[in-house]
């Protein structure tokens, strides 16, 4: 199929290549000259394992160009908007200026029997609103809302091999041409959700919202853990046996971080406001107080394991994405964590895999370091914040002759804490006794 992407940041840029990968003809739209100068000579402008192996195959192919004229996508048959909702400056609201004009901008070159797809993180009741304006400024056209549920450090895999797929749709064409599309993807048997726009808005928010609750919960138990005595790591062991809790987000740590989830469960909180369901979802009001805890508790720790202070001392701070396999650096604890002890005048020593460039341009006042052997020479604490796979392969033993002082926080609860106390650390999990 011919098909469009509008936006080619993280979401887009993967969607465009994927679907090129799939076998369309792809070309993605972006307002930014550098990222689609880049995107055109295969560079893909941010780090993400797998996608510059199909976006290099997928340009070589022929099948995926990249414009900055939106004019270049009046050929496609599907038109995917994949622009950003970042939080409203000032207010938990979702800022929905990229969408609207993603779609004013679009509108004039909408063929005859063009679908437009939202993928879009956006507050319910958004796609109506703007199937009501392409009815009026375009009635040959027609909208479906199909959210993406991508992991950073797995987007391609999910967008190749997605665990579901969601339209929300007003007509069966819809439906039929959203299949010609995901073709791949059904034959291999991935469900398929076919329901109205709402839901399906609802859809990502609800499972982000979710995923959320998930972590605050065990952050909260953390939080009661280090006051009683007991281990978080072994409770959610337990309480992930029982089959409708499961295990998985069941991590205590340093908390959820990103471009998704905190935005996401502020801007779902704002718009359940909006329409007089405030009660509705108050918890996330806490769950997202939980989350900003977790944060001052590292920091908390690190006074205490410093005899009261950290002014002057010097400390490596193991991460700064706020994941692994990412270079991602929006809301990320691990980031945050590193400026709050810089702002107490620690000297702070910031490594991380792929996101010190990042990290750089938000926070040039941190001093960064691309070794982990040479960020971790001389420190007095060393806090662990994003769970690198290198940096959980980090023997305690040798790391222990780098530092001036065996004390570490482990902020993610990822090491075997018995291996670092018996190599001579002073081991603080999260938690934990």
């Amino acid at each position: 199929m011919r098909i469009s992407v509008i936006g080619c940041g993280y979401l887009g840029a993967v969607h465009a290549s994927a679907m090129a990968d799939l076998g369309h003809d792809v070309v993605g739209i972006d307002v930014d000259e550098r990222k689609i100068a880049d995107l055109s000579a295969a560079k893909p402008p941010f780090f993400e394992p797998g996608l510059p192996e199909i976006l290099r195959s997928a340009s070589a192919s022929g099948r995926l160009r990249f414009s900055t004229d939106i004019a270049d996508a009046a050929d496609a048959d599907v038109h995917f908007v994949a622009v950003g909702t970042p939080q409203a400056h000032g207010r938990d609201a979702a800022d929905l200026t990229y969408v609207d004009a993603a779609f004013e901008a679009l509108i004039p070159h909408l063929k005859d029997g063009a679908l437009v797809v939202g993928k879009s993180t956006v507050p319910v009741g958004t796609a109506a609103r703007l199937a009501a304006r392409l009815a009026e400024a375009a009635p040959h056209a027609s909208l479906a809302w199909n959210p993406e549920f991508l992991r950073e450090g797995y987007a391609v895999k999910d967008t190749i091999e997605p665990d579901r797929l969601v339209y929300g749709v007003r007509d069966e064409l819809a439906v039929s041409v959203l299949d010609d599309v995901y073709r791949t993807a059904i034959d291999a048997g991935t469900p398929r959700i076919v329901t109205d726009y709402a839901t399906a808005e609802l859809v990502k928010v609800a499972a982000n919202a979710f995923l959320a609750t998930k972590i605050s919960f065990i952050n909260a138990m953390a939080e009661i853990a280090e006051v009683s005595g007991a281990d978080v790591t072994q409770l959610a062991d337990a309480i992930g046996h029982d089959a409708r809790i499961g295990r998985r987000f069941l991590n205590a740590g340093v908390g959820f971080g990103g471009g998704c989830l905190p935005k996401d469960i502020r801007a779902f909180t704002a718009r359940a406001e909006e329409l007089g369901l405030a009660e509705s979802v108050a918890f996330l009001r806490e769950v997202d107080a939980i989350n900003l805890r977790r944060r001052q508790r590292v920091v908390d720790l690190a006074h205490e394991l410093l005899d009261g202070s950290v002014n002057e001392r010097r400390i490596t701070v193991l991460g700064v994405t706020f994941k692994p396999e990412s270079d991602d650096v929006r809301d990320s604890p691990a980031l945050d964590v590193a400026v709050q002890l810089k702002g107490l005048g620690a000297h702070v020593i910031a490594t991380d895999p792929h996101g010190i460039e990042n990290a750089r341009q938000r926070h040039p006042q941190l001093d960064y370091v691309a070794d982990t052997t040479e960020a971790l020479r001389g420190a007095e604490l060393v806090v662990l914040v994003t769970e690198w796979r290198a940096y959980r392969g980090l023997d305690p033993a040798a790391t222990a002759e780098l530092v001036d002082a065996p004390v570490i926080i482990d902020g993610r609860n990822a090491l075997d804490a018995d291996a670092w106390r018996a190599a001579g650390w002073r081991y603080q999990g999260l938690g934990r006794p």
